[in-house]
């Protein structure tokens, strides 16, 4: 049985993808499931984590990881999901054609989104990209600040936005916290590097419910 396949898709830059994918990745691969990342945005700070994860670790980061671009995606990425319980794909900002090959090969588009308008506006390029492929997209709301009133307006706004059941927005939201970099400069995860933070909480229980939403 093939694995599970997730894109993570924003068409704007700076949304926190990349952050996203690696700390993700850990959370599953601490869960028990063997993970694959797939790298096919052309800034490559994925597969720039993943060698600095493999120097600190000796080798042995834990997981597979392949960076690749264009045509080839879509066979790598079905190669993969043969070997792993999880594929997590990286996936371009501004790259149609790119983004939409990754987004074709998902079983569930995950879209993070930041608490501000001009956010709110930029996903739905990606809200649009996943229902052309008719593909499920969950989005999540990332960097999120404590107390924060737009945070709550905009998920009203949001709400306004989805199309159940082809999108929907994730219960477990991702806060505005230094540790999700700063575990990232030493090639580890919050999940690792600061195991009883919020930060920790937070992401195990966002890849807890991206796995349940999955079936």
């Amino acid at each position: 049985m093939a694995g599970k396949v997730f894109t993570v898709a924003q068409q704007k830059g700076g949304a926190g993808k990349t952050t996203l994918v690696a700390h993700l990745a850990i959370a599953w691969m601490q869960l028990g499931r063997s993970v694959a990342t797939v790298d096919i945005d052309p800034q490559g700070s994925l597969t720039r984590w993943h060698a600095v994860r493999a120097e600190a670790t000796g080798g042995e980061p834990g997981f597979s990881h392949v960076q690749i671009t264009g045509w080839r995606t879509q066979t790598e990425v079905e190669k993969l999901a043969r070997d792993h319980d999880i594929v997590l794909i990286d996936s371009p900002p501004h790259a149609q054609t790119e983004a939409r090959i990754a987004v074709r090969a998902a079983s569930l588009v995950i879209a993070p989104v930041q608490p501000s308008p001009m956010d709110l506006w930029a996903v739905q390029p990606t809200l649009d990209l996943a229902a052309q492929e008719k593909r499920r997209l969950l989005l999540v709301l990332n960097r999120v600040p404590p107390r924060a009133r737009i945070a709550d307006e905009l998920i009203a706004r949001v709400r306004d936005l989805v199309n159940p059941p082809a999108v929907d927005i994730a219960e477990s939201q991702i806060g505005n916290r230094t540790a999700y970099a700063g575990t990232l400069l030493s090639g580890l995860s919050v999940t690792e590097a600061a195991r009883k933070t919020q930060a920790a909480a937070e992401m195990q229980a966002l890849a807890e419910e991206i796995l349940t939403r999955a079936g």
